[in-house]
């Protein structure tokens, strides 16, 4: 059994061209430069810029931020409830609901501060500024302090959306 596990590796390795310290296959030949002895292959990493606001972001339009993370549509039904987290993984708030504003912008209403929920305040938060993070909501372009300073949301003609209703919201990772 040992033996035939070293063979099939061995042909691996042969038919990946690993054995002999050189890529097989390619025609570049700045590709198919001897690895480096003590290593058996060469990652490459890919050069992916964060979903957060840098310095060069600032002066872009939210919106185009966001279509920049590849909106993708989610139901307003699986949004709510979901925790929103800051930069350090931290929770927030939760979201309560979406809504349509009156110029036609969505926000989610997200419950803010308090005690284990109690005295909470409902604050308003643009859908351009946060991203899906698994079940998890990102606020990526609005800092904790932000929601410190945000007003308290009151429904002022804001259209509450239904939960089979659909928005897009931006991908994130962390």
């Amino acid at each position: 059994m040992r033996m035939t596990m070293q063979i099939t590796l061995r042909v691996l390795f042969v038919a990946l061209g690993l054995a002999g310290g050189t890529v097989v296959g390619v025609a570049d030949p700045a590709i198919t430069a001897p690895i480096a002895s003590d290593a058996a292959f060469v990652l490459a990493q890919a050069m992916v810029p964060p979903t957060g606001m840098s310095d060069g972001d600032q002066a872009m339009a939210q919106e185009e931020r966001m279509r920049r993370r590849f909106p993708q549509p989610v139901r307003v039904g699986f949004l709510v409830g979901l925790p929103v987290l800051d930069d350090n993984s931290k929770t927030i708030g939760y979201v309560r609901h979406a809504v349509r504003t009156s110029q036609g912008k969505i926000e989610l209403i997200v419950s803010y501060g308090g005690w284990f929920g109690w005295g909470a305040r409902a604050v308003a938060v643009p859908v351009e500024v946060v991203g899906m993070l698994g079940r998890q909501v990102a606020s990526l372009d609005m800092p904790r302090r932000e929601y410190d300073s945000a007003p308290t949301w009151r429904d002022s003609g804001a259209v509450v959306l239904p939960n089979d209703a659909s928005i897009r919201v931006a991908l994130a990772r962390r």
